[in-house]
């Protein structure tokens, strides 16, 4: 099973997306994508903020659920 971190990063960067560009346009600190895609943590999002996030990644909720 691929965790959510790794999801993150593979479509993060298939989208040439760095870090920074996510954390920018997420309003969030590069620490805090780092740390997702770690593993360190699983994000605590508003449910606007994991929109933004699928929207972003061209993610559905269900896909990065899985």
């Amino acid at each position: 099973m691929v965790s959510f971190g790794d999801k993150i990063k593979k479509r993060r960067e298939s989208l040439n997306f760095t870090q920074r560009q996510l954390a920018l346009k997420l309003d969030m600190t590069v620490t805090t994508v780092q740390n997702w895609e770690s593993g360190r943590h699983i994000p605590k999002l508003t449910p606007k903020q994991m929109k933004l996030l699928c929207d972003l990644l061209n993610f559905t909720l269900e896909e990065l659920a899985e």
